[in-house]
C-alpha cells in the first residue's frame, strides 16, 4: 500500500505545481506584434541629403507593411570612415525578408564585395525606366546602379520583386 500513496502524492504535487505555473503564465506580460523594432528614417534622410556629396536616395510611398529597422549616414571626412560617405537604410519587407538601400562613393566593386558576398552578375532589371544590374550572392541578392560617383544597391534576402519595389520608391 505504501507504493500507491507515493505515486498518488507525486501526481498531486505535479498538478499543484502545474496550477501555479499556469496562473503565473496568465499574469505575465506577453509580446504583442511581430517583434520588429521600427525606426523613423525620414528626418535622418533629410539631414543626410544635405550632407551627402551624391544624390542620396530614400523611399517615398512605400506601403506601411515595409518596416524600417535601421538607418545610418557616415560622413567620409570623419575618422574611421575610410574617406567614403555611406548611406544605409534597412527594412523588413511585407514577406518578412530583409531589404536595404546602400549608397556609397566608394568604388562599385568595393561596395558590392562588402554588401553581397560572392556577388555574381544575374541579368538586369528595368526600374522606373532605368536599368539596374541584378547581382546574386551566396546569402543575398542586389540591384545595383551607378549614378555619377555613387553606387546604389538595393540588397538583402528579399526577392528581386521586393527589391524592385523598394528601388522604384527611391527618390
Amino acid at each position: 500500500m505504501r507504493g500507491r500513496q507515493t505515486v498518488r502524492d507525486m501526481v498531486l504535487s505535479m498538478v499543484a505545481i502545474g496550477g501555479v505555473v499556469a496562473v503565473g503564465y496568465a499574469f505575465m506580460p506577453h509580446s504583442e506584434g511581430d517583434g520588429v523594432h521600427a525606426v523613423e528614417y525620414r528626418a535622418a534622410a533629410s539631414s543626410a541629403k544635405r550632407d551627402a556629396p551624391f544624390p542620396l536616395l530614400s523611399p517615398e510611398g512605400l506601403p506601411e507593411k515595409w518596416k524600417a529597422t535601421s538607418v545610418e549616414y557616415r560622413d567620409g571626412s570623419r575618422a574611421g570612415n575610410n574617406g567614403h560617405n555611406t548611406w544605409h537604410l534597412g527594412f523588413v519587407t511585407p514577406s518578412g525578408q530583409y531589404a536595404a538601400v546602400e549608397q556609397s562613393d566608394a568604388p562599385r566593386a568595393d561596395v558590392l564585395a562588402a554588401m553581397v558576398a560572392g556577388a555574381e552578375a544575374d541579368g538586369t532589371a528595368t526600374v522606373d525606366g532605368a536599368s539596374w544590374d541584378k547581382v546574386q550572392g551566396r546569402k543575398a541578392r542586389a540591384l545595383a546602379v551607378q549614378a555619377g560617383n555613387a553606387t546604389t544597391l538595393v540588397t538583402g534576402t528579399a526577392s528581386y520583386e521586393e527589391l524592385e519595389q523598394l528601388a522604384d520608391a527611391l527618390k
